[in-house]
């Protein structure tokens, strides 16, 4: 367009400055074998302009005509492909609602090369190849989205860790779990799978560690993150008794933040770790010193277990609560139970019968029972052990119903 103007210029200075210049413009000869053409200087710039300006019009005529007719195949070829290909996948995401994974996968590969995003088209022919068992396929179109995907491979990893945990390759999933923190160590999705690749690895300080973003991501609640920081500890409590023992778990115990000693779940498990393994004397420690910092009945029904010949410390300490917290039918159970245990049996037949004052129990009967039998009040515990029976009789038959 510049040079069409330029010469648009050169030809009104020409028709401007020509008769101006007529007198003085001369002639051009041009002679050949036949004929002798004699024109003036000006009439051949103009007709040289013109000629210029006739073959600049035909090389945009030919351009124009050139562009459109690649516009043209392209839109009866390469368009058609395209809309093809957006109605395949439109097809193909129905079929996904419908659970269709058969379809999915052919629709989502057809023409796949002409989709919008042929990277989320791989990436769900492989979700549907891997519910339909085909892990083959599966590899074969992550392994393609990965080669569409250039640069943005973060799609590719995480539809690769999520299907390799579909898979129970539970070892590859944490690898790859490992390399997504790496990139994107608060992105949801790639937490909510390192939740689920940890768990199931054993990989519990894994867990432990990535719990802080998991709740600035919002990714579970506050609840929901305590019973998986809980979790997580009970499953390395597990880990370090099978690998050293009561002893080591002892010393793991002690190396921990106060935080997680005064936390009365991890308290009871290794409380029942500690039982198990007839360390039961550092158990008693354990749900006494817990008692202390907070009343827990789930403590509370710990302390029959114990078999330590120390009863002393346990009824001082049933006893504060009983002032505490008053006389509940557990507190006085479990006083039962303690005195029972070590052959007092006019305590136990006090606190048995306080108990059951407040609330009837199967166990507290039997128990009473017991302790009568060992005072010598036979008719006394025949009724007791008959009331028992009568109690889990009655509630059978209301479970039954």
């Amino acid at each position: 367009m510049l040079k069409v103007l330029l010469l648009f210029i050169i030809l009104i200075v020409g028709v401007v400055l020509g008769p101006v210049l007529s007198g003085h413009q001369g002639y051009v000869l041009i002679q050949t074998d036949s004929d002798n053409i004699i024109t003036s200087i000006t009439a051949l710039v103009i007709m040289f302009l013109l000629l210029q300006f006739l073959l600049i019009f035909i090389g945009w005529c030919y351009r124009r005509l050139k562009r459109t007719s690649t516009f043209t195949h392209s839109w009866i070829f390469g368009g058609y492909k395209r809309s093809r290909a957006r109605s395949q996948t439109k097809q193909a995401l129905l079929k996904l609602a419908e659970g269709d994974f058969k379809q999915v996968e052919r629709l989502m590969t057809r023409n796949v090369d002409h989709a919008e995003y042929p990277v989320v088209n791989y990436l769900l022919a492989a979700e549907a190849a891997q519910q339909r068992g085909d892990y083959f396929r599966t590899n074969q179109y992550i392994e393609r989205a990965a080669e569409v995907a250039d640069k943005d491979q973060l799609p590719v990893d995480i539809t690769r860790v999520r299907i390799q945990l579909a898979q129970g390759e539970v070892h590859a999933a944490r690898n790859g779990v490992d390399k997504l923190l790496n990139h994107a160590p608060r992105h949801p999705e790639v937490l909510r799978l390192a939740e689920q690749a940890y768990s199931l690895s054993g990989a519990y300080q894994s867990l432990i560690d990535i719990l802080p973003s998991m709740m600035k991501s919002d990714l579970h609640g506050e609840e929901e993150i305590l019973k998986l920081r809980q979790q997580a500890y009970i499953g390395l409590m597990n880990q370090v008794m099978a690998g050293k023992g009561s002893t080591g778990l002892k010393v793991w115990w002690k190396d921990q933040s106060r935080k997680v000693r005064h936390d009365i779940v991890l308290q009871i498990a290794l409380a029942e770790h500690l039982i198990e393994c007839n360390e039961h004397e550092t158990a008693q420690q354990i749900i006494l010193n817990g008692l202390k910092q907070q009343y827990d009945e789930r403590l509370l029904l710990l302390i029959p277990h114990i078999k330590t010949s120390d009863s002393e410390a346990v009824q001082k300490t049933l006893t504060h609560l009983l002032k505490q917290h008053g006389a509940t039918p557990l507190l006085n159970s479990t006083l039962g139970q303690v005195a029972l245990r070590h052959g007092e049996w006019a305590s136990a037949e006090m606190a048995f019968k306080a108990a059951l004052a407040q609330r009837p129990d199967a166990h507290d009967y039997a128990w009473l029972a017991d302790a009568l039998d060992r005072l010598q009040k036979r008719e006394e515990a025949a009724q007791t052990r008959s009331q028992g029976f009568m109690l889990t009789l009655k509630r059978e038959s209301n479970t039954e119903e």
